[in-house]
């Protein structure tokens, strides 16, 4: 009797258990949000972002969890109705950023994500929204949005006027205001965002997780930024920063920014001292008192060299089997750390061309390029600058898709 007692009651508990995980928080036109859904993510935002999981955290971030899983839903109905989706491979190819991003191996997600008992598919399903809704967004919109050259000419030329001046590398976490009427909410929420990080939460899981930027994508990493990027007064907020300071919450027509600034450089033009190089150099040995005849036999070794070789691979076959005692491979150098008297030289030379004898440490050499890699423009290409612009723009017609929806939405919250 005991034993059917028991067996009665841990049926009974299982049950309960099963009934509360599935219990319907909101419908969502025919979708439904459950408890379990909302634990789940809650899960993968406390563990991957180091935010304390306590009741109260937990209860301050409901209302933001159950909004963006709301969102989800409404973004992946749409996406059914134009039949658009993801496959495998781009979900794969995600989370092997997410690993490239967090220095983790192939696989490394995977056992992060066990080590904190966190439910994989949570993740995988926020994943899946993300992509199949910036496909559905570009299927929409890309036609109608479109940028002219003048507008990145102009940008050009704002971002040719701050050379010299200091750029910042900038993380964010976006926080939309769709209404007026969600502006302290929106604004609590921020506020209580920036006490995890300054209590230690990890800025790019929670960019991940609660952020309504494209760049939540990559953990809010903005890049380098110029001073007049985004004009007032996140500009302003950006130019009282000091590396690894926080911002506090920034209002502007679109909602709420909180800022890192993750480091400041003042760059000026680019130097041909700053291309890197890869050298072979085959050096035929000279003694100190070498006479005439030496000279010219070791440069006549130089300039068979120089004639014969047409590439890096038989320079450094010459190298070990005739002039091993000098030669030297240098997988990379900078132009700025060559000998001045070697430097024009060899900047001259394309890759895979082979110098003229010429003096060198210990006798007489021969010098070829193998590999040249240009330092980058400070100044991106007009490609760059016109896809910027773009991405900025498509943002802005997908949040204004996606407060349709709610509008148009039949959403019931249960609690």
């Amino acid at each position: 009797m005991k034993f059917l007692l028991g067996l009665a009651l841990a049926l009974a508990l299982t049950v309960s258990a099963h009934a509360q995980v599935t219990r319907i928080i909101a419908v969502v036109n025919t979708d439904i949000v459950t408890a379990g859904d909302i634990d789940a993510r809650m899960n993968l935002i406390m563990r991957t972002s180091g935010i304390p999981d306590t009741p109260q955290n937990r209860q301050q971030l409901a209302r933001r969890v159950l909004q963006t899983l709301i969102d989800e839903k409404l973004e992946m109905q749409e996406a059914a109705r134009f039949k658009i989706s993801v496959d495998k491979q781009d979900i794969d190819k995600a989370l092997a950023n997410i690993e490239a991003r967090n220095n983790m191996p192939k696989g490394g997600l995977d056992d992060y994500l066990k080590r904190l008992d966190v439910d994989r598919s949570s993740l995988v399903d926020q994943i899946k929204a993300s992509l199949t809704w910036n496909k559905v967004v570009q299927a929409r919109y890309s036609s109608d949005v479109s940028v002219s050259d003048a507008e990145v000419n102009d940008e050009i030329a704002r971002i040719k006027a701050d050379l010299g001046k200091p750029q910042s590398h900038l993380a964010e976490i976006f926080l939309a205001v769709d209404n007026p009427t969600q502006d302290a909410e929106v604004k609590a929420l921020a506020d209580r965002l920036i006490t995890q990080i300054r209590a230690g939460a990890n800025f790019g899981a929670l960019a991940q997780q609660f952020s309504q930027s494209p760049t939540a994508a990559t953990g809010g990493d903005l890049g380098w930024v110029t001073p007049t990027q985004f004009g007032p007064p996140l500009d302003e907020a950006i130019g009282k920063m000091n590396p690894g300071q926080i911002s506090y919450p920034i209002r502007t027509p679109a909602g709420y920014y909180i800022l890192l600034l993750v480091d400041r450089k003042t760059p000026g033009q680019t130097s041909v001292d700053d291309i890197q190089l890869g050298l072979v150099e085959v050096v035929f040995p000279l003694p100190p008192n070498a006479s005439p005849q030496d000279q010219q036999h070791a440069t006549a070794q130089a300039q068979q060299v120089s004639d014969t070789a047409k590439s890096c691979g038989e320079m450094a076959k010459i190298a070990r089997d005739e002039a091993p005692q000098l030669s030297t491979q240098t997988p990379k150098i900078r132009a700025g750390d060559l000998p001045p008297e070697l430097r024009a030289t060899v900047l001259a030379l394309k890759v895979g061309e082979a110098s003229k004898p010429l003096p060198a440490r210990g006798g007489i050499g021969v010098i070829m390029v193998c590999q040249r890699s240009d330092p980058p423009s400070p100044i991106p290409n007009t490609d760059q600058v016109y896809d910027q612009i773009m991405r900025q723009r498509m943002d802005q017609m997908a949040r204004r898709y996606l407060r349709d929806l709610r509008r148009s939405a039949y959403v019931d919250v249960r609690g």
